[in-house]
């Protein structure tokens, strides 16, 4: 297994506040070979996003970041997404976690956290168990327990996307009394093992596979208790993370746009009843692609909007506003709609991509069935039923989303 490359010591002149990534070049180098790279895990492009601190843009700038704002991060996300939408996703928790913890700062460990972020380093996550917890149970079984000043932590946890090839893992865990926590440790600690068993039809670069705990010491001070005032305890944390993954469909949408008119633009054969000889002028494959340009479009503009919705909760929250829940809610609300839009257009335009190239589109070296594969796949981490009807409850009784889970 590739152990993740370690992140590099800079100087403070080196960070991005003075020295900003170049992002189209950057992202133009991970979509190269992108549609081949299926079977190659992607370490080199991680550390190309390493070296570039991309990690830090929601840093602030004193911290060595860039201070972007979410939307401005959401409308990298959507580029980085049409770009190689495995690379887009391997980051999705890395943001989350800085999102949450590592952004403002409470502490001396949570400034290590932030400067290792600065320096490039990649956060993973490892949440998920594949027990099945009764209905709204949040209580994880990975343990956490006491031993000496220090905790040991054992547990099994699925769906580790990014782990592999992160620098450090946030694990979900909870201790002997049943209190739910988050700890933040380096991948490399002893007793940690990463497997990249993860077989999903799409999305199959991500590692998001098994993370084995067997006895991992941690400290305490990289333990962080949830609370309503901090990291997973604050209403609708689990929003960004959400919209993130939207994001990353309205990018492979603009994907599909680009190798459609790209395909037409290539094509020398065409349809025996075709209603023009040269596929360019077809009125037909011209409908087709103007169905999928305005699907991308659509789905790009939802995402900013409630990309806007999730700043302003930011703001919110970090001014201590008595409104920051409302605000929260209405960012949860605009990202629920969103995944329902952005979805359907992404799955929608990885189907419409073949009528633009017929047979011959189908055949495995084009690779086009990947969006399709990438897009059903995203849209499947959280149901769509469960987010329209919770829609529909709000809208017809204004009851709110949930405050938890998928929200």
């Amino acid at each position: 297994m590739n152990k993740p490359v370690p992140a590099t010591s800079l100087q403070p002149s080196d960070r991005l506040d003075s020295h900003p990534p170049d992002i189209d070049a950057l992202l133009s180098r991970i979509a190269e070979g992108a549609s081949k790279r299926e079977r190659v895990l992607p370490f080199t492009e991680i550390d190309l996003i390493r070296k570039a601190r991309l990690g830090a843009l929601r840093l602030p700038v004193e911290a060595g970041g860039a201070g972007a704002s979410i939307r401005a991060l959401f409308e990298i996300v959507i580029r980085l997404g049409a770009a190689d939408a495995n690379v887009a996703h391997i980051l999705r928790n890395h943001f989350s976690v800085v999102e949450r913890l590592v952004r403002r700062p409470k502490d001396e460990q949570h400034r290590q956290w932030q400067k290792a972020v600065a320096d490039g380093a990649i956060i993973g996550l490892a949440a998920t168990e594949l027990d099945t917890p009764k209905v709204g149970n949040v209580t994880p079984n990975t343990t956490l327990t006491a031993d000496g000043d220090d905790y040991l932590l054992n547990g099994t946890k699925y769906y580790s996307t990014g782990t592999l090839y992160s620098d450090y893992v946030l694990v979900r865990t909870a201790d002997t009394t049943g209190a739910n926590a988050a700890v933040l440790v380096p991948v490399a600690r002893e007793g940690i093992e990463l497997i990249d068993d993860w077989d999903g039809l799409g999305q199959r670069l991500t590692a998001t596979g098994t993370t084995h705990f067997r006895n991992v010491r941690v400290k305490r001070q990289e333990t962080v208790f949830d609370a309503p005032d901090t990291g997973y305890g604050i209403p609708y944390s689990n929003t960004f993370a959400q919209l993130f993954l939207t994001a990353i469909n309205a990018g492979i949408a603009r994907a599909v746009l680009q190798d459609a008119t790209e395909l037409v633009r290539s094509r020398k054969r065409t349809f025996y009843y075709a209603p023009s000889e040269i596929p360019a002028d077809d009125p037909l494959l011209q409908q087709t692609v103007g169905q999928i340009a305005s699907g991308a479009f659509a789905a790009e503009t939802v995402v900013l909007a409630a990309a806007e919705a999730l700043d302003a909760a930011t703001d919110a929250f970090d001014a201590g506003d008595a409104g920051a829940v409302d605000a929260a809610h209405r960012a949860a609300l605009l990202s629920a709609k969103a995944k329902l839009v952005a979805d359907e257009f992404a799955i929608r335009s990885g189907s419409l991509l073949f009528d633009v190239g017929g047979a011959s589109a189908t055949k495995k070296a084009t690779n086009f069935d990947r969006h399709w594969r990438n897009a059903r796949t995203l849209a499947s981490h959280n149901p769509n039923s469960f987010k329209a009807r919770s829609i529909g409850q709000y809208e017809i009784s204004g009851t709110p989303l949930p405050a938890k889970g998928f929200f």
